[in-house]
C-alpha cells in the first residue's frame, strides 16, 4: 500500500501525452518513497500503443543508472506507474550549486550516460530523447550518481515502425532524424555528444530563435568550439565530442568505442574549475519554465521525512480526487511486471483480483 503523506503533484511532459501528474508517496510497509505517475486513461484513447512501448521499456530494464519502474496499477480512470524516487535535483542546478566544477567532473558524468546508454543499446533499445532535463541526481549527497529518466519516446528496435519517426527535441536530436531518414541507435550517441558540449561550456552548440535556421545548422552539423569559452578546455574533450557528433551516424562512435576513449578511460579531462564560466552559461541559456521553479524536489522529500518523523504540523488536507471528487484514490489491482510488459496487452484487466492498494493524501506541499 502507498500512502500520498505528501501529495505533491506536478506536470511531467512525457511523451505520452500532453502531460501527467506525477505524485510523491510513501509505501506503507517500508516507508519508502516513491513517485508515481498517474496517467489520465482518456488521454490514451488512441494513444494506448505508447504507454503500452514505455511499460515495455520500462519492464526490460534495470540499471544502476536509470529509474527504473516498480510496480503498475490501474483505477477506472488512471494507470499508476510507480516509479523510483530520485531526490538530488536536475543536473543543470547541482552543477550551478557545485562552485567547484571540472572537466573530469563532465568526464565522470559522461561515463555514467555512456554506461547507462550502452546498457540500452545492448537490450536492443534506443531512448530517443536524451537531454539535460532527463538527467537527474539520485540523491543530494555529493557523490550521487546521475540517473536517465523519461522513456516515453524510447523504442526497441525492431518492432513496427522503429528508427522511422521524426522524435526528440530541438538541438538534442541527430541529423538523419530531422533529414527523416531511417534510423538507429547512434540518435542517442549524437544527443551525448551534444550534452558533453553543454556540460563543458554551458550553452548548446546549435541555436537560433528561427526552428528552420536551428535545424539548418544541425543538419550540416554546424558547430565550433567559441573563444574564449573552450579556451581552457582539453583537446581531448573536443575530440571526443566531434567523434559523437558526426553527421554520418556511421563515422559516429558507439557507446563502446565513447567509453574507450582517453577522456572517458584515460586521464585526460583536465582538473581546472570551470564553474564560473559554465555557470553563468547555464544562468543564461537554460532558464526553467515557471512551473518548473514551482517544484523542488529536494525540499519536497525533506518535507516528507518531516511528515514521517512527526514534526510537521500542517493539518490534513483534501485526498488526491478521482474523476468522481471521491476521498481516496483507489487501485482496482496490482499488474505484475510480467504481465505488464512485452506490449502490455493487458493493462486494462479485469478487476477480480481486487486489492486494497490505496492512495491516502494529507497535506499538499507545493514547493
Amino acid at each position: 500500500m502507498y500512502v500520498c503523506t505528501v501529495c505533491t503533484v506536478w506536470m511531467d511532459a512525457d511523451g505520452l501525452t500532453s502531460f501527467s501528474e506525477v505524485v510523491l508517496a510513501e509505501e506503507l510497509k517500508t516507508m519508502r518513497l516513491v513517485a508515481i505517475k498517474c496517467i489520465p486513461k482518456k488521454a490514451l484513447e488512441g494513444k494506448e500503443s505508447n504507454i503500452e512501448n514505455e511499460i515495455a521499456v520500462l519492464h526490460k530494464i534495470k540499471h544502476a543508472n536509470i529509474v527504473s519502474l516498480e510496480e503498475i496499477f490501474e483505477s477506472k480512470s488512471h494507470l499508476y506507474l510507480v516509479m523510483q524516487l530520485v531526490s538530488g535535483g536536475e543536473l543543470f542546478d547541482r552543477i550551478i550549486e557545485k562552485g567547484f566544477y571540472t572537466e573530469k567532473d563532465a568526464s565522470k558524468l559522461i561515463q555514467q550516460i555512456l554506461d547507462a546508454v550502452k546498457y540500452l543499446h545492448d537490450m536492443g533499445i534506443v531512448h530517443r530523447d536524451l537531454k539535460p532535463e532527463n538527467l537527474l541526481y539520485d540523491s543530494m549527497d555529493e557523490d550521487s550518481k546521475i540517473m536517465i529518466s523519461d522513456f516515453g519516446l524510447s523504442k526497441i528496435e525492431g518492432s513496427d515502425s522503429v528508427m522511422s519517426t521524426a522524435c526528440g527535441t530541438p538541438g538534442y536530436v541527430a541529423p538523419e532524424v530531422l533529414a527523416q531518414k531511417p534510423y538507429s541507435k547512434a540518435v542517442d550517441c549524437w544527443s551525448i555528444g551534444v550534452i558533453a558540449y553543454i556540460l563543458l561550456c554551458g550553452y548548446p552548440p546549435f541555436y537560433d530563435e528561427n526552428d528552420a535556421k536551428l535545424f539548418e545548422q544541425i543538419l550540416k552539423a554546424e558547430y565550433e568550439f567559441d573563444s574564449p569559452y573552450w579556451d581552457d578546455i582539453s583537446d581531448s574533450a573536443k575530440d571526443f565530442i566531434v567523434h559523437l557528433m558526426q553527421k554520418d551516424p556511421n563515422a559516429r562512435y558507439t557507446c563502446d568505442q565513447a567509453l574507450q576513449h582517453p577522456w572517458i578511460a584515460g586521464d585526460t579531462a583536465l582538473e581546472k574549475n570551470i564553474h564560473e564560466s559554465v555557470s553563468a552559461q547555464i544562468k543564461k541559456n537554460f532558464a526553467k519554465s515557471k512551473w518548473k521553479q514551482a517544484f523542488n524536489a529536494t525540499a519536497v522529500v525533506r518535507h516528507m521525512r518531516r511528515l514521517q518523523l512527526g514534526t510537521s504540523n500542517e493539518g490534513p488536507s483534501p485526498t488526491l480526487p478521482e474523476e468522481d471528487g471521491g476521498t481516496t484514490c483507489g487501485l482496482e489491482r496490482p499488474l505484475s511486471l510480467s504481465e505488464a510488459g512485452e506490449g502490455s496487452q493487458d493493462v486494462d484487466g479485469g478487476a477480480d483480483s481486487m486489492s486494497n492498494c490505496t492512495f491516502r493524501c494529507h497535506p499538499t506541499s507545493r514547493v
